[in-house]
């Protein structure tokens, strides 16, 4: 069982500022052309293992995709790596920003 947290999308704004977090978006760059949240560091799940020195570990850390998958499994990366993290439970699709 994981032990990275699900924040629901209804509640990543909060979240997010009130533990000064990053919001890493892991989606590819034709799915970020379709929006993406505000503020967002993006690298794709392809880089993350050779770009993980640009995300600020200090700072608790939201990872977001499409729908959840791929940001769980980059969320479950960090924090095996000495992150705090949290995944973004549905994604962007649970934002209706991506179908």
């Amino acid at each position: 069982m994981s032990q990275v947290e699900n924040v629901p999308a209804e509640e990543w704004a909060e979240w997010s500022k009130e533990r000064g977090a990053t919001i890493l978006d892991v989606r590819e760059p034709d799915e970020w052309e379709l929006g993406t949240l505000p503020g967002v560091l993006r690298i794709s799940v392809g880089e993350i293992i050779e770009r993980v020195d640009e995300i600020d570990s200090s700072k608790p850390v939201l990872v977001v995709c499409r729908s959840g998958g791929r940001s769980m499994q980059v969320a479950e990366y960090l924090a095996a790596n000495g992150y705090e993290t949290a995944n973004l439970d549905g994604g962007m699709k649970a934002l209706g920003m991506q179908e």
